[in-house]
């Protein structure tokens, strides 16, 4: 498995929350079903929101990656100089040839106007379709902790205070 960057494992998790609140417990997949179809039609007239999420969630169902391996590598820099490497590893051609002329224009539009969030919105919804690809950093509080050695327990807790104190003593520190 591979590290990417912490952003894109962040908005690939988001994408997931955003997924699962708008399908709803139990799932109604008819308004998600909905809800992608506006973003589609948004971003393929060329409007939509200026989101990576957004346009993650609108690619998430119609995109087809065609080299996983080079979308992995893409992974693990957030900000690229280049992101029509990212365009073609991928296309919203439909499965099988069977047409999707709404989602090739939506990719052809978020592509020629929104390059640098097209990318990491396409890496975005390769990392959330393809999680065992992937790990991201563990950030919680034990794993933070594993390496802690205790340095915080030796700080004495007047130390501050006595340097904040001095700056009020007229009398330059010494007590009786």
């Amino acid at each position: 498995m591979k590290k990417v960057h912490p952003e894109f494992a962040f908005q690939s998790r988001e994408l997931e929350g955003q997924i699962e609140g708008t399908l709803g417990d139990p799932p109604n997949r008819k308004n998600y079903d909905l809800m992608v179809q506006a973003l589609v039609s948004e971003y393929a007239n060329g409007d939509g929101l200026d989101d990576v999420n957004m346009m993650a969630f609108a690619l998430v169902d119609r995109i087809r990656f065609t080299d996983p391996k080079g979308l992995i590598r893409e992974a693990y820099d957030y900000e690229s100089d280049d992101p029509s490497r990212v365009f073609a590893m991928a296309n919203c051609d439909g499965n099988g040839g069977d047409g999707d002329d709404e989602g090739r224009a939506m990719y052809a539009a978020i592509c020629d106007n929104h390059p640098d969030l097209a990318r990491q919105a396409i890496v975005t919804a390769f990392l959330y379709k393809n999680q065992a690809r992937w790990e991201d950093d563990d950030q919680s509080l034990d794993q933070l902790a594993k390496d802690d050695e205790g340095d915080d327990e030796e700080l004495d807790e007047t130390a501050a205070g006595d340097d904040f104190t001095q700056m009020f003593d007229q009398d330059g520190g010494e007590r009786e």
